[in-house]
């Protein structure tokens, strides 16, 4: 089994709020393997919308998100995506 992790900064305005967890965890969701994310501090399933809002994370917070399985790579790259390039479609 494949395990990743990789650490990005949240680049958009408002951080981890409601909007931007639902879009982690939409991704999250469609992939098999395990899928952790911490931030301040705090672990939490990648796949809880409630669980990723609870980490709280704000703007330029360092977020490290591991996956652990056989679609590992394809989930963190989607992630990597959604987090770097997109920026959570915020900004």
């Amino acid at each position: 089994m494949d395990f990743f992790e990789e650490t990005w900064k949240i680049k958009n305005k408002y951080g981890i709020h409601a909007r931007p967890a639902r879009l982690f965890v939409d991704i999250a969701s469609k992939y098999d393997c395990e899928i952790r994310v911490k931030a301040n501090g705090m672990w939490a399933n990648g796949k809880s919308i409630m669980s990723i809002m609870g980490l709280g994370a704000p703007c330029g917070e360092e977020l490290t998100v591991q996956t652990h399985g056989d679609d590992a790579a394809m989930a963190i790259a989607e992630l990597r995506e959604l987090v770097n390039e997109r920026k959570f479609d915020e900004n």
